[in-house]
């Protein structure tokens, strides 16, 4: 299975810690070697950078790693293929631009016939993998709910909380999705060490410390698994975390 990473702060700073500890594993500590790709946002909006490479030896995250680029919000994703080619178009995450915010969404899992299981209406996939597909059934919702004006938190949760749960009864589905206000992580279960596929289907964390201008600092982080020795708590299986400036707002802490 593929691996997902994310982090929300209160202050801008740079992933590149986590972002190194994870890359790693795709194709160095582990064997995701098949794709990379990292969304930062710039307010509502996200700069992706892919490749359908290993993350591990590729220059040009080891470039974005020292340039050290600053932001509230990142998600990162790491390939192991199982379904589509090794291929640009097969890379996560994947974005759409709707309202003037970036809709960002990386999973990790496998989705069983979703094409058979799930059918709608309107645009479909450029590759051919179920995690793409499971992004525009995704998106089929919430071009409707964002269609005239910016919804309220409540509203997006009902939604994106339906459309997920719909999504886990397919199989493992582990989801990190943000409209550029706000970070969305769900997970249900994964590939574990033993070879079983059960839960945690992720891991997240929380830090406070001071940055290095001695200013309070929160952040949020969310992986497939632990990247470091700290205090990293499974995510419950099907239950949907909300997080905005490193801040957890649902649940509730």
């Amino acid at each position: 299975m593929c691996e997902l990473c994310a982090i929300s702060s209160l202050i801008k700073t740079s992933p590149t810690t986590s972002l190194h500890k994870f890359s790693q594993h795709g194709g160095k500590t582990g064997h995701h070697s098949d794709g990379w790709g990292l969304a930062e946002y710039e307010g509502t909006t996200a700069l992706i950078h892919k490749e359908s490479k290993a993350a591990a030896f590729s220059q040009r995250l080891k470039y974005l790693k020292n340039y050290e680029n600053k932001t509230q919000c990142a998600i990162c994703h790491i390939r192991k293929a199982t379904v589509g080619e090794i291929a640009l178009r097969n890379t996560q995450p994947f974005v759409y631009e709707l309202q003037g915010h970036s809709h960002v969404f990386a999973h990790n899992g496998d989705l069983k016939n979703i094409w058979e299981e799930i059918i709608f209406p309107g645009e479909k996939p450029v590759g051919e993998t179920d995690s793409e597909y499971a992004f525009y059934y995704l998106m089929s919702f919430i071009k409707e709910l964002w269609h005239n004006s910016v919804p309220t938190l409540d509203q997006r949760i009902n939604t994106i909380a339906q459309v997920f749960t719909e999504l886990e009864k397919l199989g493992p589905a582990n989801f990190i999705y943000s409209d550029g206000n706000y970070l969305y992580a769900f997970a249900n279960k994964r590939i574990q060490h033993n070879g079983k596929i059960e839960p945690p289907g992720m891991y997240w964390l929380t830090r406070q410390c001071n940055d290095v201008e001695d200013n309070s600092q929160e952040i949020v982080l969310f992986s497939s698994v632990p990247l470091t020795k700290e205090n990293w708590q499974p995510v419950p299986s099907g239950q949907l975390f909300v997080v905005q400036t490193g801040k957890l707002i649902t649940p509730s802490s």
